[in-house]
């Protein structure tokens, strides 16, 4: 049976000791959805998704990328880690911005919630920078894609 593995045998918060583990090549990668109302995604599209502020996408990349190298400060059981590849890719589809975070690392534990948190600071970033045009804005289906390297590899 599974168990928690960031709670102790005395139910607190701990975390978990990777110094018996070898260091692979670890890979994950998560997505997300910013869903806009379609006059506001065809507004930001004629403007080749840029405003005042900048481009959104760049401004959404950048912000992703610091965020994935900050994880260990935000998530407080995460371990620091060495990363060596990071890769947001955002593709509009229709109404919406289709967001990718790829995180590579050779450490000891993964990099799943690098991935996911260069993800949401990435959808939080462009709807930052939309706001003034809707607060109709969603941002949904973050989620884990793929990850490998480590005990187990999950595809979804």
């Amino acid at each position: 049976m599974n168990k928690l593995s960031h709670i102790n045998k005395h139910g607190e918060a701990t975390m978990v000791d990777v110094s018996g583990k070898d260091k692979t090549e670890r890979i994950a990668t998560a997505s997300g959805l910013v869903v806009f109302p379609q006059d506001v995604f065809n507004q930001l599209e004629e403007a080749q998704f840029s405003n005042k502020k900048g481009s959104i996408m760049q401004t959404a990349v950048i912000a992703g990328i610091q965020a994935v190298k900050k994880t260990a400060d935000l998530i407080p059981l995460c371990h620091q880690l060495s990363l060596s590849k990071i890769n947001i890719d955002i593709q509009p589809i229709e109404n919406t911005l289709r967001i990718i975070c790829t995180v590579k690392c050779n450490e000891r534990t993964g990099v799943e919630m690098e991935a996911l948190t260069g993800v949401s600071v990435s959808t939080l970033t462009i709807y930052d920078m939309c706001k003034a045009l809707s607060h109709d804005i969603k941002i949904t289906n973050i989620q884990l894609e793929k990850k490998s390297g480590g005990k187990s590899d999950f595809n979804r």
